[in-house]
Protein backbone atom coordinates (compact mmCIF):
# COMPACT_ATOMS: atom_id res chain seq x y z
CA UNK A 1 0.00 0.00 0.00
CA UNK A 2 1.53 3.68 -1.17
CA UNK A 3 1.29 5.87 2.11
CA UNK A 4 -1.16 8.25 0.04
CA UNK A 5 -3.88 5.45 0.32
CA UNK A 6 -3.32 5.75 3.95
CA UNK A 7 -2.62 9.95 4.61
CA UNK A 8 -4.04 11.38 1.61
CA UNK A 9 -2.72 13.49 -1.02
CA UNK A 10 -1.36 16.47 -0.31
CA UNK A 11 -3.68 19.39 -1.43
CA UNK A 12 -5.96 22.15 -1.22
CA UNK A 13 -9.20 21.02 0.58
CA UNK A 14 -11.72 20.56 1.47
CA UNK A 15 -12.04 17.15 -0.09
CA UNK A 16 -9.51 14.38 -1.42
CA UNK A 17 -11.92 12.85 -3.67
CA UNK A 18 -14.25 16.05 -4.42
CA UNK A 19 -11.13 18.27 -5.16
CA UNK A 20 -7.90 16.52 -5.32
CA UNK A 21 -9.10 13.43 -7.37
CA UNK A 22 -11.32 16.30 -9.32
CA UNK A 23 -7.93 18.09 -10.13
CA UNK A 24 -6.71 15.18 -11.46
CA UNK A 25 -9.14 14.35 -13.96
CA UNK A 26 -8.82 17.36 -15.21
CA UNK A 27 -5.13 17.57 -15.65
CA UNK A 28 -5.84 14.36 -17.34
CA UNK A 29 -8.18 15.85 -19.68
CA UNK A 30 -5.58 18.37 -20.40
CA UNK A 31 -2.99 15.80 -21.45
CA UNK A 32 -5.50 14.09 -23.77
CA UNK A 33 -6.70 17.42 -25.55
CA UNK A 34 -2.39 18.37 -25.66
CA UNK A 35 -3.12 21.81 -25.99
CA UNK A 36 -4.49 24.56 -23.86
CA UNK A 37 -8.40 24.02 -23.91
CA UNK A 38 -10.55 27.29 -24.65
CA UNK A 39 -13.62 25.80 -24.01
CA UNK A 40 -15.20 22.88 -21.70
CA UNK A 41 -18.40 21.27 -21.30
CA UNK A 42 -18.06 19.43 -18.21
CA UNK A 43 -20.89 16.83 -17.50
CA UNK A 44 -21.05 16.12 -13.38
CA UNK A 45 -22.60 12.37 -12.39
CA UNK A 46 -23.84 11.52 -8.91
CA UNK A 47 -22.16 13.20 -5.92
CA UNK A 48 -19.84 15.68 -8.20
CA UNK A 49 -23.21 16.37 -9.61
CA UNK A 50 -25.17 17.41 -6.20
CA UNK A 51 -22.83 18.67 -4.48
CA UNK A 52 -20.10 19.98 -6.55
CA UNK A 53 -20.31 23.65 -5.41
CA UNK A 54 -19.66 22.96 -1.59
CA UNK A 55 -16.95 20.80 -2.13
CA UNK A 56 -15.04 22.75 -4.32
CA UNK A 57 -15.11 20.12 -7.61
CA UNK A 58 -15.78 22.61 -10.01
CA UNK A 59 -12.74 24.67 -9.32
CA UNK A 60 -10.83 21.64 -8.80
CA UNK A 61 -11.43 20.68 -12.40
CA UNK A 62 -10.93 23.80 -13.80
CA UNK A 63 -7.82 24.13 -11.91
CA UNK A 64 -6.53 20.65 -13.62
CA UNK A 65 -7.68 21.89 -16.97
CA UNK A 66 -5.49 25.03 -16.62
CA UNK A 67 -2.59 22.61 -15.55
CA UNK A 68 -2.60 23.01 -11.30
CA UNK A 69 -1.46 20.31 -9.21
CA UNK A 70 -3.00 19.65 -6.37
CA UNK A 71 -1.40 21.45 -3.82
CA UNK A 72 -1.55 24.80 -5.97
CA UNK A 73 -3.37 27.62 -3.89
CA UNK A 74 -4.71 28.79 -7.22
CA UNK A 75 -7.27 26.53 -7.02
CA UNK A 76 -9.12 28.45 -5.12
CA UNK A 77 -9.36 31.10 -7.78
CA UNK A 78 -9.37 28.55 -10.45
CA UNK A 79 -13.03 29.98 -12.25
CA UNK A 80 -11.60 33.59 -12.31
CA UNK A 81 -8.25 32.69 -13.54
CA UNK A 82 -9.77 30.87 -16.16
CA UNK A 83 -12.08 33.24 -17.59
CA UNK A 84 -9.51 35.71 -17.33
CA UNK A 85 -7.08 33.45 -19.69
CA UNK A 86 -10.13 33.17 -22.06
CA UNK A 87 -11.09 29.55 -21.07
CA UNK A 88 -14.96 29.22 -21.36
CA UNK A 89 -16.59 26.51 -19.31
CA UNK A 90 -20.16 25.07 -17.93
CA UNK A 91 -21.32 22.11 -15.88
CA UNK A 92 -24.02 20.03 -16.85
CA UNK A 93 -25.58 17.19 -15.09
CA UNK A 94 -25.56 13.98 -16.55
CA UNK A 95 -26.71 10.35 -15.64
CA UNK A 96 -23.87 7.53 -16.89
CA UNK A 97 -25.10 3.81 -15.79
CA UNK A 98 -23.15 1.97 -13.39
CA UNK A 99 -21.08 4.55 -12.85
CA UNK A 100 -18.96 5.58 -10.04
CA UNK A 101 -20.99 8.48 -7.92
CA UNK A 102 -17.64 10.91 -8.50
CA UNK A 103 -17.63 10.25 -12.18
CA UNK A 104 -16.85 13.33 -14.65
CA UNK A 105 -17.26 13.33 -18.54
CA UNK A 106 -15.36 15.96 -20.79
CA UNK A 107 -15.96 17.71 -23.93
CA UNK A 108 -12.61 19.70 -24.30
CA UNK A 109 -11.52 21.96 -27.03
CA UNK A 110 -8.34 23.62 -28.26
CA UNK A 111 -7.10 25.73 -31.54
CA UNK A 112 -6.41 22.51 -33.32
CA UNK A 113 -7.66 19.59 -31.00
CA UNK A 114 -10.64 18.40 -29.52
CA UNK A 115 -10.99 15.49 -26.80
CA UNK A 116 -13.62 13.12 -25.26
CA UNK A 117 -12.53 12.06 -21.78
CA UNK A 118 -14.62 10.11 -18.54
CA UNK A 119 -13.15 9.56 -15.58
CA UNK A 120 -13.73 9.13 -11.62
CA UNK A 121 -12.59 10.28 -8.22
CA UNK A 122 -12.23 7.08 -6.28
CA UNK A 123 -11.05 8.21 -2.87
CA UNK A 124 -8.08 9.55 -1.46
CA UNK A 125 -7.25 11.26 -4.44
CA UNK A 126 -6.97 8.30 -6.85
CA UNK A 127 -8.53 8.31 -9.98
CA UNK A 128 -9.42 6.22 -12.94
CA UNK A 129 -9.93 6.97 -16.16
CA UNK A 130 -12.36 4.71 -17.95
CA UNK A 131 -13.19 6.50 -21.53
CA UNK A 132 -11.17 8.63 -24.17
CA UNK A 133 -12.18 9.36 -27.13
CA UNK A 134 -14.98 6.35 -27.35
CA UNK A 135 -12.51 4.01 -26.15
CA UNK A 136 -12.60 1.92 -23.01
CA UNK A 137 -9.95 2.26 -20.58
CA UNK A 138 -8.58 1.48 -17.58
CA UNK A 139 -5.63 4.50 -16.37
CA UNK A 140 -4.67 4.97 -12.68
CA UNK A 141 -2.65 7.91 -13.84
CA UNK A 142 -0.03 6.27 -10.88
CA UNK A 143 2.32 4.96 -13.47
CA UNK A 144 4.14 6.44 -16.62
CA UNK A 145 1.29 6.06 -19.26
CA UNK A 146 1.43 6.04 -23.26
CA UNK A 147 -1.63 6.32 -25.23
CA UNK A 148 -0.97 5.63 -28.43
CA UNK A 149 -3.87 5.57 -31.18
CA UNK A 150 -3.28 3.38 -34.38
CA UNK A 151 -4.48 1.29 -37.23
CA UNK A 152 -5.64 -2.49 -36.29
CA UNK A 153 -3.62 -4.01 -38.54
CA UNK A 154 -0.98 -7.42 -37.55
CA UNK A 155 2.42 -6.18 -35.84
CA UNK A 156 1.09 -2.58 -34.92
CA UNK A 157 1.15 -3.89 -30.75
CA UNK A 158 4.75 -5.62 -31.42
CA UNK A 159 6.91 -2.14 -33.09
CA UNK A 160 5.59 -0.40 -30.42
CA UNK A 161 6.81 -3.22 -27.03
CA UNK A 162 9.95 -3.43 -29.43
CA UNK A 163 10.88 0.12 -29.55
CA UNK A 164 9.89 -0.13 -25.83
CA UNK A 165 12.49 -3.07 -24.80
CA UNK A 166 15.26 -1.67 -27.10
CA UNK A 167 15.39 1.44 -24.62
CA UNK A 168 15.23 -0.62 -21.85
CA UNK A 169 11.67 0.23 -21.02
CA UNK A 170 9.78 -2.23 -18.85
CA UNK A 171 5.65 -3.33 -19.92
CA UNK A 172 3.55 -2.71 -15.90
CA UNK A 173 0.51 -3.27 -17.97
CA UNK A 174 -0.87 -2.62 -21.63
CA UNK A 175 -3.92 -3.23 -22.70
CA UNK A 176 -5.57 -2.66 -26.30
CA UNK A 177 -9.04 -1.31 -27.47
CA UNK A 178 -10.62 -1.39 -30.80
CA UNK A 179 -14.27 0.40 -32.30
CA UNK A 180 -14.07 -2.69 -34.77
CA UNK A 181 -12.02 -4.83 -37.00
CA UNK A 182 -9.74 -3.17 -38.41
CA UNK A 183 -10.42 0.01 -37.53
CA UNK A 184 -8.50 2.46 -35.43
CA UNK A 185 -7.57 1.10 -32.10
CA UNK A 186 -5.82 2.46 -29.23
CA UNK A 187 -2.86 0.93 -27.03
CA UNK A 188 -3.01 1.94 -23.22
CA UNK A 189 0.99 1.13 -21.63
CA UNK A 190 1.81 1.61 -18.00
CA UNK A 191 5.88 1.65 -17.68
CA UNK A 192 7.75 1.38 -14.82
CA UNK A 193 10.72 4.16 -16.43
CA UNK A 194 9.49 7.27 -17.80
CA UNK A 195 9.64 7.54 -21.68
CA UNK A 196 11.66 9.87 -22.80
CA UNK A 197 10.22 12.27 -25.81
CA UNK A 198 12.90 10.90 -28.51
CA UNK A 199 12.03 7.17 -27.79
CA UNK A 200 8.08 8.52 -27.74
CA UNK A 201 8.82 10.04 -30.90
CA UNK A 202 10.35 7.39 -32.48
CA UNK A 203 6.88 4.96 -31.62
CA UNK A 204 5.21 7.71 -33.28
CA UNK A 205 7.32 7.94 -36.63
CA UNK A 206 6.25 3.94 -36.81
CA UNK A 207 3.74 2.56 -39.24
CA UNK A 208 0.34 2.70 -38.56
CA UNK A 209 0.73 4.77 -35.79
CA UNK A 210 -1.53 7.88 -35.92
CA UNK A 211 -0.54 10.01 -32.69
CA UNK A 212 -0.60 9.62 -29.62
CA UNK A 213 0.86 11.32 -25.62
CA UNK A 214 1.94 10.38 -22.78
CA UNK A 215 0.58 10.95 -18.70
CA UNK A 216 2.94 11.30 -16.19
CA UNK A 217 2.13 9.87 -12.58
CA UNK A 218 -0.17 12.16 -11.15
Amino acid sequence: MDILDIIGPVMIGPSSSHTAGAVRLGKVGRLVLGEEPKKAKIFLHGSFKETYRGHGTDRALVAGLLGFDTADSRIRDSLELASKQGLVYEFLPIELPEAHPNTVYMELFGAKNTARITGSSIGGGSVLITDINGFPVKITAKYPTLIVPHEDRPGAVAKVTSVLSWHGINIAQMSVARQKKGAQALMVIETDQPVEEETFLEIKGLPGITGGFTIPPL
